[in-house]
C-alpha cells in the first residue's frame, strides 16, 4: 500500500508540475518579468544618503544578483525544478494524510482532494495576503510566514474533521478554526506607494490563484486515478499468491 501510495504521488506531482510551469511561462512569467521594470520606480523620497550606501552593502546587493537565475532557459529550468519539488512534497503530505486519516484517495474522489488543498494552501491564505508582484509593499516576511502556515494548518485541519464526521460541534469547531485567522488578521501591509500599476496586481493575483486551482486539481485527480489502478492491479497478483 505504501509503495503504491508513493508512486501515485510522484506520478502525480510529474502531471501537476508540469503542466503548472507551462501555465506559468505562458501566463504568469510575462507578467513577473513586466513587473521587475517598475522596480526601484516606487514613490519612496530618498536623499543624499542613497548615495552614501557602503561599499559592503553594495558588494552584498551585487552577489545576491550574481546568484538569481538568468532570465530565460534558465530561469524557466529553476521555476520547473521548483514547481517539481512543490508538487512532490504536496503529493506526499496528502497521501500521509489519507493514509493516517483512514480516507483513502481514489479516482472519484481525487478532484475533492485537490480541492481540499487549493482552499486549504491557496485560497485561504490568500484571502489576507494575496499574491504579490516584484516591486509592491510588503509586511514583514517573517510574519507573513508565520500567518500563512498557521490559517493553512487551521483551514485543513477544518476540512480534515469535516471530512471525518458532521456532527454539530465538528461544524461549530471547523467553522472557528477557517474563521480564527482571519479575525485575527494577517500582517498588514505598509502604506507605501508602489510604481507597479493596480491593473498589473490584480490580473497577477488571478491569473496566479487560477493557476493554483488547475495544479491541485491535477495533482489530486492524477493521484486518485493512478492509486486506483495500481490497487487494481495488486488485487490478482494478492489473490494468485494465496491461492
Amino acid at each position: 500500500m505504501f509503495r503504491n501510495l508513493f508512486f501515485a504521488a510522484l506520478v502525480a506531482a510529474l502531471c501537476a508540475g508540469l503542466l503548472v510551469s507551462a501555465l506559468q511561462y505562458f501566463r504568469v512569467t510575462p507578467l513577473i518579468l513586466h513587473a521587475e521594470t517598475f522596480e526601484g520606480e516606487g514613490g519612496h523620497s530618498h536623499g543624499e544618503g542613497v548615495e552614501a550606501h557602503s561599499h559592503g552593502e553594495a558588494a552584498a546587493e551585487a552577489e545576491d544578483e550574481e546568484w538569481a537565475p538568468q532570465d530565460g532557459a534558465e530561469r524557466t529550468l529553476y521555476t520547473m525544478l521548483a514547481n517539481l519539488l512543490a508538487a512532490a512534497g504536496f503529493a506526499l503530505l496528502i497521501g500521509a494524510v489519507s493514509m493516517f486519516a483512514n480516507l483513502p484517495i481514489t479516482a472519484a474522489n481525487g478532484w475533492l482532494w485537490g480541492a481540499a488543498g487549493f482552499a486549504t494552501f491557496v485560497l485561504a491564505p490568500a484571502y489576507g495576503l494575496a499574491p504579490e508582484l516584484p516591486g509592491m509593499p510588503a509586511a514583514d516576511l517573517l510574519a507573513r510566514q508565520i500567518w500563512w502556515v498557521g490559517t493553512a494548518l487551521a483551514t485543513g485541519a477544518a476540512i480534515l474533521l469535516l471530512a471525518k464526521t458532521r456532527a454539530g460541534w465538528a461544524i461549530a469547531v471547523a467553522v472557528a478554526l477557517v474563521v480564527m485567522p482571519h479575525i485575527i488578521g494577517a500582517p498588514v501591509t505598509p502604506d507605501e506607494p508602489s510604481a507597479v500599476p493596480a491593473h498589473l496586481a490584480t490580473e497577477f493575483a488571478a491569473i496566479t490563484i487560477g493557476t493554483s486551482a488547475v495544479f491541485w486539481l491535477v495533482l489530486g485527480s492524477v493521484f486518485g486515478w493512478v492509486g486506483d489502478r495500481l490497487a487494481a492491479r495488486s488485487v490478482p497478483l494478492a489473490s494468485g499468491a494465496v491461492a
